[in-house]
């Protein structure tokens, strides 16, 4: 008997699903498990096809029938209104048997524990547990797996998982987006379509050009300074699987079928080499396959640390295939291509823009042609004409030297479809067999499928004594092996034959017919689950405090500055908290004293990501003694807690409903900053369901729309390649990135050197100050970033009049729109927004 572990117990190869056709394509391709969203919402590829609650149960059993685990995405933000309705959604996954549910939100994870404390919850990668530390914050959540940040290299990822109290799970496939998961702002920011809601815009995907110290840069042809490369890991499991990664996960629920078919297969051939602790690499046309399925070319990410040129090329961002020659002499329709790649009719094909014509164009090629004869195969060098369908390009703009990719290939896309659409099972399912034929008993088979099923099945009748030929083990394998158009397969065969029995052939086959029907009532048994009734979430919710009958009459303001110029104009406003986000940690001691002395509350605001090792980082801030701490990451909020510090919960905790909060506030946080995703009245609606003076509401600030790992200053302003070698230019030069529309907005760096792009033009919660005066808060903060410090005390004295009712909202968006050169906006406090305005 084989004892090869169960399936579950093995590391696992995670593969997207957002279509029928996509799960099957995983399924038939090598998939241990398959991630998908639901139609109803929650998840963050909105875009996606996605599964409707009714299609659970028939999927489950397919998945189940296959030994493939099913994990639904819950991975958005929850707001108040919606919990009531993620109950029931919570309560029928746990029924329809999913293996598991990937969450970003605090608040929905505590709801779904009390719902069903057996279903297993995964940590979404939104979540940003970016450090064993952050996790440690969230022990009492029982989270069953974290879906590690795609930022962490193998030496992070190994100290996590030397640290960490959970199995880890990793990317090594696809899409990189440039900014932290769960921290990206820029959708919402600029046109109501938040990252955080699975409506990503992908803004990061546009052209920018680079301003620095005031000048235009002349980067060339490089223009997508925020578009990473595609991750492609499949030489790195090995080192992945030392380090602790248990699930390797493929991204791509918005990619086709043939994407899952081709890049599932792909990796699953290099996780079974890497297990079996066998070399393997990937050869070219194995390369060159993927490429063509979606590519915006190839890089091992963050995983082997930070190279910011290799990550961020910036030629391109859009899926070209595989480069394949280039342009020689163009003849009228015809153009000469020099060829280092294969090609031929039928193909895609598209030929790179230059610098004075920056679109690609092209189109499907009709015609192949070597020294005017015309080439029925594939050509793979040497000069060739190509033609191209219609009138496709423009052969006028195109010139010597330009570059031909190859976008799409129907053959591969033919192949790939019939992995997964033919009727018969592609991947099957191992079992190991036991038959036992002895006189006078019946025949017996017993099978334990790969997953852990058990079936066991006889004949009706004992066995007779054979008078001539007894069964043999070698025709019992023989025999016994074939399991037909069902799903399983042999994977090791053991016989127990005693007394020299008669084995009828037919009663073999009704056994064996038998024993599938067990298997295959074996693999839909359901998890045993306790699922609580209705009313979980309104247990959770009466044991909030009581709202307080009559709030405050003060209001309380706090200022948020970042240049060391700004901090005399902030105390003489009269605001009792100025909280301190300088770029350099080293001028915080400096700064502190003077707030302090004036009998004022000097506060400093933590970095937002913490990644291993750089828990040191909290621990320079305590040595200026400041009064409290705005943290933006859960190591700072546990840290600074045990302490015995003043700490306020940020926006990038991403409290967006009442359990959240509660959450944080028990953790220690005095006060949380609500979530820059709550428009206004949304942000109404958790005041209503929260202690009002737990809350703490942003009314003034410029939106921080990406925070990246990657370094835009390193990429472009510096020969190096990371910190270690970049030279700081961050230090020294002042950055804005425009955008398409001519807008500049301002880059920064912190401590860690990772990257901040606000929004250049301010957000104003004016108009939404007297609801929410109204709805019991009093805590508000206004954040400024390059105001001079004139422009710092008219903003704030504008406010404090709003407060003080010497000025009407309308008065004061009009004040305050006369100060800002680019305008200013109500941003994502707007109730109802044109979601496609960033388009």
């Amino acid at each position: 008997m084989s004892t090869s572990p169960p399936l579950e117990e093995r590391p696992e190869l995670l593969a997207p699903a957002g279509d029928w056709d996509s799960a099957r394509a995983a399924v038939e391709n090598g998939a241990d498990a398959i991630y998908f969203g639901l139609q109803d919402g929650f998840n963050a590829r909105a875009r996606a096809h996605n599964f409707t609650r009714d299609d659970l149960p028939r999927l489950m059993e397919r998945l189940h029938g296959r030994a493939v685990r099913g994990y639904v995405t819950l991975n958005t933000l929850a707001f108040s209104r919606e919990l009531d309705e993620l109950e029931a959604v919570v309560r029928e996954l746990a029924l329809a048997g999913v293996d598991a549910v990937l969450v970003q939100d605090l608040g929905l994870m505590r709801l779904i524990r009390a719902i069903c404390p057996d279903l297993p919850i995964h940590a979404s990668t939104q979540t940003t547990f970016t450090s064993s530390e952050c996790l440690d914050a969230v022990s009492e959540l029982g989270i069953s797996r974290v879906v590690l940040p795609r930022e962490l290299s193998i030496d992070e990822i190994r100290t996590i998982g030397e640290e960490a109290p959970v199995p880890l799970e990793a990317f090594v496939h696809g899409a990189l987006c440039v900014a932290y998961s769960g921290q990206c702002l820029t959708s919402e920011s600029l046109g109501g379509r938040s990252a955080n809601r699975g409506q990503c815009a992908q803004a990061c995907r546009l052209p920018y050009e680079l301003v620095c110290d005031g000048q235009d840069v002349d980067l060339g042809a490089v223009k997508y300074l925020l578009s990473p490369q595609d991750l492609a890991a499949h030489a790195l499991l090995p080192e992945l699987l030392a380090a602790g990664v248990t699930s390797f996960k493929i991204e791509g629920r918005l990619k086709t079928a043939e994407y899952v078919a081709n890049i599932t297969r792909h990796y699953r051939a290099a996780l079974d080499a890497a297990l079996a602790r066998q070399p393997f690499e990937l050869s070219p046309t194995d390369i060159r396959e993927m490429e063509l399925s979606f590519s915006r070319g190839f890089s091992p990410g963050w995983l082997r640390g930070n190279d910011h040129k290799m990550l961020v090329p910036g030629l391109s961002s859009a899926k070209r295939g595989v480069a394949v020659g280039r342009v020689h002499e163009v003849r009228d329709q015809t153009i000469l291509v020099s060829l280092f790649g294969p090609i031929k009719v039928g193909d895609g094909v598209v030929f790179e823009g230059d610098r004075a014509n920056q679109s690609e164009q092209g189109g499907r090629l009709i015609a192949v042609e070597r020294k005017g004869r015309p080439c029925s195969d594939v050509v793979s060098n040497g000069i060739v004409g190509l033609r191209l369908y219609g009138k496709s390009i423009d052969p006028e703009t195109l010139a010597p030297g330009q570059t031909l990719w190859k976008t799409d290939d129907p053959d591969l896309t033919r192949r790939l479809r019939q992995t997964y659409s033919a009727p018969d099972a592609r991947r099957r399912v191992p079992i190991d067999l036991v038959a036992t034929a002895r006189v006078g008993e019946p025949l017996q088979l017993t099978a334990i499928a790969a997953p852990g099923w058990r079936a066991n099945a006889c004949s009706d009748a004992p066995l007779a004594a054979a008078t001539r030929h007894p069964v043999t083990e070698e025709w019992l394998r023989e025999q016994g092996d074939r399991f037909g158009a069902s799903v399983y397969e042999v994977r090791s065969f053991t016989a127990d034959i005693v007394g020299g029995p008669m084995v009828p052939a037919s009663v073999l086959s009704q056994v064996r017919r038998a024993l599938i029907e067990q298997l295959d009532a074996a693999a839909q048994q359901p998890p045993a689950r306790t699922v609580a009734a209705p009313g979980a979430l309104k247990q959770l919710r009466d044991s909030l405090p009581p709202r307080t009958a009559t709030p405050s009459p003060d209001i309380q303001l706090s200022l948020l500055i970042r240049r060391r110029e700004q901090i005399a104009a902030a105390m003489e406003t009269g605001c009792r908290r100025v909280i301190l986000d300088f770029q350099d940690i080293r001028e915080y001691r400096e700064a502190v004293e003077p707030i302090r002395e004036a009998g004022l509350e000097p506060w400093l605001a933590t970095p937002r990501i913490q990644k291993p090792g750089e828990m040191g980082v909290f621990r320079a801030l305590e040595k200026s003694s400041p009064a409290g701490y705005l943290v933006r990451n859960l190591a700072g909020l546990r840290y600074f807690v045990d302490q015995g510090h003043a700490v306020v919960a940020d926006f990038s905790l991403n409290t967006t409903n009442e359990l959240t909060a509660e959450f944080l506030f028990r953790a220690g946080a005095s006060r949380v900053t609500a979530s820059y995703d709550l428009n206004s009245e949304q942000l109404l609606d958790l005041a209503a369901a929260t202690p009002p003076d737990w809350l703490e509401v942003v009314l003034h600030q410029h939106m921080p729309m990406f925070h990246m790992e990657h370094c835009v200053f390193c990429a472009v302003l510096s020969p190096g390649t990371n910190k270690t070698n970049c030279g700081r230019p961050c230090d020294t030069h002042v950055v804005h990135l425009r955008d398409r529309i001519g807008v500049e907005h301002r880059l920064t760096a912190d401590v860690g050197c990772r990257n901040t792009l606000f929004n250049a033009q301010p957000q104003s919660g004016a108009q939404s100050f007297e609801k929410l005066h109204e709805a019991g808060i009093r805590h508000y903060r206004l954040e400024f970033l390059d105001e001079t410090p004139d422009e710092l005390t008219s903003a704030v004295a504008t406010y404090q009049n709003l407060f003080a009712r010497r000025l009407s909202a309308d008065e004061v968006w009009t004040s305050l729109k006369a100060m800002n050169r680019v305008g200013i906006t109500t941003g994502t406090l707007e109730e109802r927004r044109n979601p496609l305005a960033i388009l």
